[in-house]
C-alpha cells in the first residue's frame, strides 16, 4: 500500500474582479455563496483585504510578487515586469514544487534580451510569470475554450470575438434587462466549467504527489453575460441601486480624473463588450440588471469552487491543502456611476479573502473573521511561510500565520496603501485630457478606518471621512479646517513611501568581516 506523502499542497485561487463585499456569508442580500462561505467557516474570513494597484497585470503582479506597485513598477497592463523580481512560483521551486497556472498572470514580459518578434512581446496577456508551468495557459484570446466550443459544433469564426455575443432570438421578458439574455452555451460548457474541468483531470493523477497549483477564474470579469441559469439567478427588482451622486454632472465636479473616467466609460461596448448600452447613463432597470448578472457569475464561480473542494475532500487531499481564495482587484459595479476598477474608490481595491489552513495550530482561528487590514502583498508570504521558506528581502508583504491561528500581532499595520498608474503611453488620451506628463498620471492612496488620503502626482488631492462617509461621497482636502489632516496623512503616506522604498541591498554592508545583512 502507497503511503500519501506528508509534504502539503497550495491551493491557489483568483476570481477576477470579485468585489470584497459580495460573499453572502458577509450578509450581501443578493449574493449567493455558499461554498465559499462553508470553506470561510471551516477557515478564516477577512473583512479588510485591499489590492495593491490596477487594472488586470499591474494588481496580478504585485499579488505574485509581493511588491508595492511602487517597487516592480509594471503599472499599466503591457507595462513589462524587470526580470529581477521574484515571485511566489519561483520561490516554491525551491521547496520543491513544480506551481501550475490553470488561466492567465497577465504578466508583461521583460523585453530585453528578446528578439523584437517574439510572440510574447505582442500583447500584456501572452506572458506567464516566471516558473510557472502551464497545464492550461487561458489569455485574452482564450483559444483552448473556444477550441473547445468549436469542436463541439459551435459557429465562432471570429473566436474569442464571438463567444460572448448574446444569444439570439432569446424572449427577454419586459421585466428583465438587456443582460439578463444568456450566452449562447450552456452553464457546463462556460469557461469558469472548463477551467475547473481541466483542473480536476489534473488533479486525477496527483493525489499521491504534492502539488502547487494556481488557478484564475475571468469571472465575474466582465463581459456582463452569463449561462442559463446563473443569467436569473438574482431578480433585478431585488437588487438596491448603487450608491452615487444625484446627477453625472454632479458626479463629475469630485475630481479632474473621475470626470475622465465616466466620459470613458459612457462609449456602448467598451467596459462589456456585444452590449449597446452606456452604463453611466443607464436606465435604473438595465443597472440593476447589470448587477444581477453580476452576482449570478458570482455564483457560478462558487458552483465551480464547491466542486473543487469536494474532490479534495473525497480523495483525502483537503486536510493537507492550504487553500486561499481571493481576487485581483475588485469591481465599481455603478458606484458613483463607474464601472470596472481604475479609479480611486474601495469599490475598486476592496477584495474577498478567504485562507484554510489545515493544520492543527490552525484551529484556534478556525471558523473566525479577521477585521485587521489586510493587503494582496501578504498573499505571497503566508504561503512561504506556511511551506517553512523565507520570504525576499524585497518583499513587501507580510505573514497572515498569525491572523490565521487567531492572534493579531500588536505592530500589525493600521492603514493599507494603494496605487494606480493611469498613464496612456501608446494614444497619450487621458495626458491630453487632463493636460499632465505621462509620468505625472498616478496617485497612491493611505486608507486607515477613519479617513481615507488620495495623493495626486499632478492632480488635486482627495480626503475623505469614511467614519461619516462611508461611499467617498464627499472630497475634504480643499476645505481650510481639514488642512491638518490632509498634512497628517500626507506625512503618513511619505513615511510608507520611505520605509517600503526599494530595498533588496540596503540593509547588507561589507565590513572587514565580510557581508552583514539583516533579513
Amino acid at each position: 500500500m502507497t503511503t500519501k506523502p506528508q509534504r502539503p499542497n497550495v491551493l491557489f485561487i483568483c476570481a477576477d474582479q470579485w468585489r470584497g463585499d459580495c460573499l453572502s456569508a458577509l450578509g450581501h442580500p443578493n449574493v449567493r455563496t455558499p461554498n465559499l462561505d462553508a470553506l470561510a467557516a471551516d477557515g478564516v474570513l477577512f473583512r479588510q483585504h485591499f489590492g495593491q494597484c490596477t487594472p488586470c497585470g499591474p494588481s496580478r503582479t504585485s499579488l505574485l510578487t509581493g511588491l508595492y506597485l511602487m517597487n516592480h513598477r509594471s503599472g499599466r497592463n503591457g507595462t513589462p515586469l524587470d526580470a529581477r523580481h521574484s515571485n511566489i512560483a519561483l520561490e516554491a521551486r525551491k521547496a520543491g514544487y513544480e506551481p501550475a497556472l490553470f488561466g492567465y498572470t497577465d504578466t508583461s514580459l521583460d523585453p530585453r534580451g528578446r528578439h523584437p518578434n517574439d510572440p510574447a512581446l505582442t500583447g500584456y496577456d501572452k506572458g506567464v510569470m516566471p516558473g510557472f508551468v502551464t497545464p492550461l495557459h487561458l489569455p485574452d484570446d482564450m483559444a483552448p475554450w473556444v477550441a473547445d466550443l468549436v469542436a463541439r459544433g459551435y459557429r465562432l469564426p471570429h473566436g474569442r470575438g464571438d463567444v460572448f455575443r448574446p444569444r439570439p432570438d432569446f424572449e427577454k421578458p419586459a421585466d428583465r434587462g438587456f443582460r439578463y439574455i444568456p450566452t449562447i452555451f450552456p452553464a457546463e460548457q462556460s469557461e469558469t466549467a472548463y477551467l475547473a474541468d481541466r483542473f480536476l483531470e489534473w488533479l486525477a493523477v496527483r493525489d499521491e504527489k504534492p502539488w502547487f497549483a494556481h488557478l484564475v477564474f475571468y469571472r465575474p470579469h466582465p463581459p456582463l453575460i452569463a449561462p442559463e441559469p446563473y443569467n436569473r439567478i438574482v431578480d433585478p427588482a431585488d437588487v438596491t441601486l448603487p450608491a452615487r451622486a444625484a446627477s453625472l454632472t454632479q458626479e463629475k465636479r469630485q475630481h479632474p480624473l473621475l470626470a475622465y473616467e465616466l466620459d470613458r466609460l459612457s462609449e456602448p461596448g467598451l467596459y462589456d463588450e456585444h452590449s449597446p448600452l452606456d452604463p453611466v447613463s443607464a436606465e435604473e432597470l438595465e443597472i440593476r440588471q447589470m448587477r444581477a448578472t453580476y452576482y449570478g457569475l458570482i455564483a457560478e464561480v462558487d458552483h465551480h469552487i464547491g466542486r473543487i473542494v469536494a474532490h479534495l475532500k473525497r480523495t483525502g487531499e483537503y486536510d493537507r491543502t492550504l487553500i486561499i481564495v481571493t481576487s485581483d482587484h475588485a469591481e465599481m459595479l455603478g458606484e458613483h456611476h463607474a464601472w470596472g476598477k481604475e479609479i480611486y474608490f474601495d469599490g475598486a481595491f476592496h477584495l474577498p479573502l478567504v485562507i484554510r489552513d489545515p493544520r492543527a495550530e490552525a484551529d484556534a482561528g478556525r471558523g473566525s473573521t479577521v477585521d485587521a487590514l489586510t493587503e494582496a502583498v501578504d498573499i505571497m508570504p503566508t504561503i512561504l511561510d506556511w511551506l517553512g521558506l523565507e520570504k525576499p528581502r524585497a518583499c513587501d508583504g507580510r505573514s497572515l500565520m498569525p491572523l490565521l491561528h487567531g492572534a493579531t500581532p500588536t505592530d500589525w499595520r493600521d492603514a493599507v496603501f494603494f496605487e494606480h498608474d493611469f498613464r496612456t503611453v501608446a494614444t497619450q488620451k487621458v495626458e491630453m485630457a487632463l493636460g499632465i506628463a505621462s509620468d505625472q498620471c498616478s496617485y497612491a492612496v493611505v486608507r486607515d478606518r477613519h479617513y481615507k488620503y488620495v495623493h495626486f502626482a499632478a492632480l488635486p488631492p482627495l480626503l475623505f471621512d469614511l467614519a461619516q462617509d462611508p461611499h467617498e461621497m464627499t472630497n475634504l482636502a480643499d476645505r481650510p479646517e481639514m488642512a491638518p489632516i490632509v498634512l497628517r496623512y500626507a506625512q503618513k503616506m511619505l513615511d510608507w513611501r520611505l520605509t517600503h522604498a526599494e530595498r533588496t541591498l540596503t540593509n547588507m554592508v561589507l565590513t572587514e568581516g565580510g557581508v552583514v545583512s539583516l533579513p
